[in-house]
């Protein structure tokens, strides 16, 4: 198969279509989800999915994009033999940790589901296991060829996944629900489809990798103990800067239930319910960030292989290029949900109006804190891909001790309990993204002045949420007021994109 090889810009927009994808058959999946589980079955889902996604971020997240900048150097070096030699020893290192992750997960959920004081939640965690393996050896393959510079395998292989998730997922929750069973195991019947759909994944990218063509080598490899401890030294602070949104969740959902439980006195059941209400608003929280990882993905490769060519511009332009992106996605998409919160809520959950009504609070606040999700994600890519890989972890622990201080402060107040949880992620974020461009300012001298960066898109997102929010109020006069959110959200699209090009905050150079 011929070697295809994206720019920068070329591979997030090739990761990017991707994501939209898999988030429109994300969005089929977890919509319909919330309105069959409601929240005690969604405060299960996700508390297999959060030790899931923590097990996974911590396997795959840095010796991946490790791996991905070896191979980059090598190609830029054209040592093909080394490229190979980087691959199997990460294959290889995967292949042992996702193997003990799975093994955590599969024999070990009544421990997992005790730490997040969610006892029902163990089955889901049982069939959720198998996944980490599966996502280790992907994460390898996808490691490897975008090292190479071609996005497609990775685009592809995550379609799958989400098609397989979305099928078999709904299908096995439904058959569950229409047997009668209850929700911890209707919630592990939902999440079985991530299993599925892993597996599926890794099918997709082996049919790849055995279809790429290898060339005749001549250069020496270099030695399987050389690559594993430079895989480790790059991988392991990233992977501690990059766990950073998953570890946080975590330690988010265990504190949360415990001050529930242990310091106001609720039963598991209803400190269960309440948050189950807040993994509403956590859903559509999430959904932005994932469109910031391709730019990192395709970032950090790039940057590396510029670095090692000695052009220190080139470096300096992709890097002002994904925090500008990041910054006009991030803005309007966090303010959108702010401002709408509630209205967008009841259009996805109509089932279940009641918990959509809860959970509005939550989003409006979330809306604001996954803004700095976004700009956390794309400062953490550029400081990983110049080697500063040891900033994110100090500035995740900064932000993490302050959301320990103040969820323990505002959660455990009886006027606030669950209410406190998202305003203290906004802090932790917040803080966090602070950090990170003070470090960049003193790293990367190519770096964009931040005045010009974000002055005119700031201006920009407050008059296109001032747009959205009259817009719905007069609209939900004439149209009924579930479905007014939708033309005020194209009206919000609109508006932003005039205001953009108008003021210039979009040059003819950017696009």
């Amino acid at each position: 198969m011929a070697q295809r090889r994206h720019n920068f810009i070329s591979g997030a927009a090739v990761l990017a279509l991707a994501v939209a994808v898999t988030k429109v058959l994300g969005a089929l999946y977890k919509i319909p989800l919330g309105n069959l589980l409601d929240k005690e079955g969604m405060a299960h889902f996700y508390a297999a999915y959060n030790i899931y996604n923590l097990l996974l971020v911590l396997s795959t997240a840095g010796l991946p994009l490790a791996l991905s900048r070896l191979v980059s150097r090598a190609a830029a070096q054209g040592r093909l033999n080394a490229q190979r030699r980087i691959f199997r020893t990460a294959l290889a290192l995967l292949a042992v940790i996702g193997a003990v992750c799975s093994a955590v997960m599969c024999l070990f959920p009544q421990v997992l589901s005790g730490l997040l004081h969610d006892s029902l939640a163990a089955p889901a965690i049982r069939v959720l296991g198998p996944a980490v393996l599966f996502v280790c050896l992907t994460s390898a393959i996808r490691g490897y060829t975008q090292g190479l510079g071609d996005m497609t395998p990775t685009a592809v292989s995550q379609m799958t996944e989400s098609a397989g998730k979305l099928v078999i997922g709904l299908a096995l929750c439904l058959v569950l629900l229409h047997r009668g069973a209850d929700s911890s195991l209707c919630a592990a019947g939902a999440i079985a489809g991530v299993t599925a759909g892993s597996l599926l994944s890794l099918t997709v990218l082996t049919v790849f990798l055995l279809r790429r063509r290898d060339r005749a080598a001549v250069d020496v490899p270099p030695a399987r103990s050389a690559v594993l401890r430079e895989l480790l030294t790059a991988g392991i602070p990233i992977t501690l800067g990059a766990a950073g949104m998953s570890l946080i969740t975590l330690l988010d959902q265990a504190l949360v239930m415990s001050t529930l439980q242990n310091t106001l006195g609720y039963t598991e059941a209803a400190a269960t319910a309440l948050y189950g209400e807040y993994t509403f608003g956590m859903t559509l929280f999430a959904l932005p960030p994932s469109f910031i990882y391709p730019v990192t993905v395709s970032l950090v490769p790039d940057i590396s292989a510029a670095l090692a060519r000695g052009d220190r511009p080139a470096a300096g332009r992709s890097a002002a290029a994904a925090l500008k992106l990041t910054t006009l996605i991030a803005l309007p998409t966090g303010a959108g949900l702010s401002v709408l919160a509630g209205p967008i809520l009841r259009l996805l959950y109509p089932a279940v109006p009641d918990t959509a009504a809860a959970a509005a609070y939550h989003l409006t606040i979330l809306g604001i804190a996954c803004i700095f999700v976004c700009l956390m994600v794309a400062t953490n890519g550029v400081l990983q891909a110049y080697g500063k890989e040891y900033i994110p972890v100090v500035t995740l622990l900064c932000g993490g001790i302050l959301k320990i201080i103040t969820n323990y402060l505002m959660v455990g107040d009886p006027a606030t309990n669950v209410r406190g949880a998202p305003v203290s992620t906004l802090y932790c974020y917040g803080l966090i993204v602070v950090l990170n461009l003070i470090a960049i300012a003193r790293c990367v001298p190519e770096r964009p002045s931040y005045l010009r960066l974000f002055a005119r898109p700031v201006l920009i997102t407050a008059v296109m949420a001032l747009a959205a929010r009259s817009s719905y109020g007069l609209l939900s006069r004439s149209l009924p007021e579930r479905w007014a959110v939708l033309p005020a959200i194209a009206v919000a699209v609109v508006v932003y994109g005039v205001l953009v090009l108008a003021l210039g905050a979009v040059t003819r150079q950017d696009v």
